[in-house]
C-alpha cells in the first residue's frame, strides 16, 4: 500500500529524513512514531506529494509517486494535526464540497451517518470556524472518510478530543479497518497505537530505527518473560537460589516483591514455587508483565539509540 525506498529529504544542510524504507501493507493499521522533530510530518507530506524527496522513491497503491501524480489522492483520506477550515462554510457544506471533489453525486446519506456517529449532527449547519478544536478534528475525520478511501493517513487524530470523543473516533477507525481499509497513523498517544496497531515504525532523527509488530519489538528488546512475585517476606538466600537458576537472566528485589526476567521453553512457575517454598517463603501473588509500547519507545529512542539501531 505504501512503500518507500531510500527516501531522503534535505533542507539546505539539515537532513529531515534519511534513507527511509517504509513498508505499509494493505489492510493493516500501521503506527508511525517518533519524538518531536524526528521527521514524521515531513514523511507524511512526502507521501501526500506536498513535498518532494531529495532522493529515493515512493510507491502508493503499487505505483510510483511522480511530481504530477494527483489522481491517487482520490484513494486517500487525510486528517491533519491542525485542521484548517474555510471561514465561510458550515460543517455540512465543507464535507459536501469535498465529496463533490471526489466525484460523489449523492453523498448526503453517508454524510448523515458520519455526522450522527461523531455527534456533529446538531451543529452541522454551524460555521466550521466556530467549532471547538475537538469538533474540528471530528469534522476532519468525516471529510477524510466521506469517499470511502482505500488508505487513511492520520496525523494526531485524537488531538483536542475528550475521552468520549476519543472513543468515538477510535470506534470509527476500527470499523473502517474491519471493512478492509488501511490506516497509517502518527500519534503521541502511545496507548492508542498500542491498542490498535498491527505493526509499528519508530523514526528517530530522520532514520527508521525499527519496523515490527509490538510482539516483535518486545521479543527484540526484552527477550523472555518478566515475572513479578509478591511474598509475605523474602527469606534469606532465596534471591541467590533464584539467580542461580539457568532460566533467570535478570532478578531484582523491590520490598516484598521479586522481579525476574525469564527465558525458557517450558513453564517455570512450578520450579519457582518449589524454590520459594523450600526457602520457607509464602507466595501471595505472581503475574507476568509485558513491555509496554511506551517502554519500548523510550528504550529505542533513548541515549543508547546508536547501539540499538545496530542491534535492531
Amino acid at each position: 500500500m505504501i512503500k518507500t525506498e531510500n527516501v531522503t529529504k534535505r533542507y539546505a544542510s539539515h537532513v529531515a529524513v534519511e534513507h527511509l524504507n517504509l513498508d505499509v501493507r494493505a489492510g493493516e493499521i500501521y503506527g508511525f512514531l517518533g519524538p518531536n522533530g524526528a521527521g514524521k510530518t515531513t514523511t507524511i507530506h512526502m507521501l501526500l506529494n506536498l513535498v518532494r524527496p531529495s532522493s529515493g522513491d515512493i510507491y502508493l497503491f503499487g505505483e510510483p509517486l511522480a511530481p504530477t501524480s494527483f489522481l491517487f489522492k482520490r484513494g486517500i483520506g487525510v486528517v491533519a494535526e491542525e485542521p484548517v477550515e474555510p471561514s465561510k462554510m458550515t460543517g455540512w457544506e465543507l464535507v459536501r464540497y469535498f465529496a463533490g471533489l471526489y466525484g460523489m453525486t449523492r453523498p448526503e446519506p453517508r454524510m448523515e451517518k458520519l455526522f450522527h456517529t461523531l455527534e456533529l449532527w446538531e451543529v452541522r449547519h454551524g460555521l466550521a470556524r466556530n467549532y471547538s478544536r475537538g469538533m474540528r478534528q471530528k469534522l476532519s475525520l468525516i471529510r477524510a472518510l466521506i469517499h470511502e478511501p482505500q488508505l487513511l493517513i492520520l496525523d494526531e487524530p485524537v488531538s483536542g478530543l475528550d475521552p468520549h470523543g476519543i472513543l468515538q473516533v477510535r470506534s470509527l477507525i476500527e470499523e473502517y479497518h474491519r471493512q478492509g481499509g488501511t490506516v497509517f497513523i502518527s500519534s503521541h498517544i502511545l496507548s492508542e497505537i498500542e491498542r490498535s496497531a498491527d505493526r509499528i515504525g519508530i523514526l528517530h532523527e530522520g532514520r527508521l530505527l525499527v519496523e515490527d509488530s509490538l510482539t516483535g519489538l518486545r521479543r527484540r528488546l526484552a527477550p523472555g518473560q518478566r515475572f513479578v512475585i509478591e511474598l509475605d517476606s523474602i527469606p534469606a538466600g532465596l534471591m541467590a537460589r533464584l539467580a542461580n537458576e539457568p532460566f533467570v537472566t535478570e532478578i531484582t528485589e523491590k520490598g516484598q516483591h521479586i522481579e525476574m526476567l525469564v527465558q525458557a521453553q517450558h513453564d517455570v512457575r512450578p520450579r519457582i514455587f518449589h524454590l520459594v517454598a523450600d526457602a520457607g517463603g509464602v507466595i501471595l501473588g505472581m503475574h507476568s508483565e509485558e513491555m509496554s509500547l511506551e517502554e519500548a519507545f523510550v528504550t529505542i529512542t533513548g541515549d543508547n539509540v546508536a547501539q540499538l539501531a545496530g542491534a535492531i
